[in-house]
């Protein structure tokens, strides 16, 4: 079995690779964005996924450009916004998300949910893909797919790929879900499985409303670990069968923030922090 470390990666169909763990910024607020991010990197995240929806893509940036952290090392995500799909919109947001940042180009863009009927859904995707061809994207998905927009995404994907070559309908590297043992979605699982697309799970710990729930405690006890260590190990071992080794640790030594971060204690407090596991829908070696 492989072994599973802060710093381990997988590679997405795009041929880049992405952090296992990531650190979400979802309703974390911009005027502590950026002073949480730099603490999320300094105890070892390298991954930040934000949003345009989440109004915090510019202090999260500047978080991580404060962390001293060379650029090649971290990895930054940020997403369409549900209510702006549409080509022209999206092609919009991928300026200005560019501007806003500083960036020369971003890592992961994701469709963040199927809204906005198939034409516009298309017209959003097709966006992406030009992104990628400019440089301005090195990899590109979805969020909250079900199986039916992943079966249409791919049919304009193959469709596209017939009539203009190879690569020209983009790869979906990342199909980004709310995932844990609550909420399996072995259909969408066994689905990106079978086409090597990466699931990345939101509230992988329930967002601490299962710590108490009568099938965890007995496993948390077993182990002697928390629930939020069970729950992440379980995502990073539902398909792919490896250990997990200091993310655990790390993501309590964040949430428990008795640290050099002033607001970060007041932040936790008033809203839950959304942490983001990769689960590798491939089998590795």
């Amino acid at each position: 079995m492989a072994s599973l470390s802060i710093n381990s990666k997988y590679r997405m169909n795009s041929g880049y690779e992405i952090p296992v763990l990531g650190y979400g910024v979802y309703q974390t607020p911009a005027d502590v964005a950026s002073e949480v991010v730099q603490h999320a990197l300094k105890v070892g995240y390298r991954h930040v996924d934000s949003a345009v929806a989440y109004r915090n893509e510019q202090p999260s940036a500047e978080g991580m450009k404060k962390s001293g952290l060379p650029r090649e090392e971290l990895f930054f995500t940020t997403k369409i916004p549900p209510k702006d799909m549409g080509y022209e919109t999206a092609k919009e947001h991928i300026e200005n998300s560019l501007k806003i940042t500083g960036y020369d180009y971003v890592d992961l863009y994701l469709l963040h949910s199927p809204y906005g009927g198939k034409e516009n859904r298309i017209g959003a995707w097709k966006a992406l893909v030009e992104g990628v061809q400019a440089g301005k994207i090195r990899s590109i998905g979805v969020s909250n797919y079900g199986v039916h927009h992943l079966d249409e995404l791919e049919a304009w994907i193959k469709a596209t790929e017939e009539k203009e070559g190879k690569g020209k309908g983009g790869a979906i590297s990342i199909n980004q879900v709310e995932l844990h043992p609550w909420l399996a979605r072995p259909d969408i699982v066994e689905w990106c499985k079978k086409r090597g697309v990466l699931l990345e799970a939101y509230c992988p710990i329930v967002r601490a409303t299962k710590n108490e729930d009568p099938l965890l405690q007995p496993l948390a006890k077993k182990y002697n670990k928390t629930p939020s260590q069970i729950l992440i190990r379980w995502s990073l071992q539902m398909v792919s069968p490896q250990a997990i080794l200091s993310w655990s640790t790390t993501v309590l030594t964040l949430s428990r923030a008795s640290s050099p971060c002033p607001n970060l204690s007041r932040h936790l407090a008033s809203r839950r922090m959304r942490m983001s596991t990769i689960s590798s829908s491939r089998a590795r070696t």
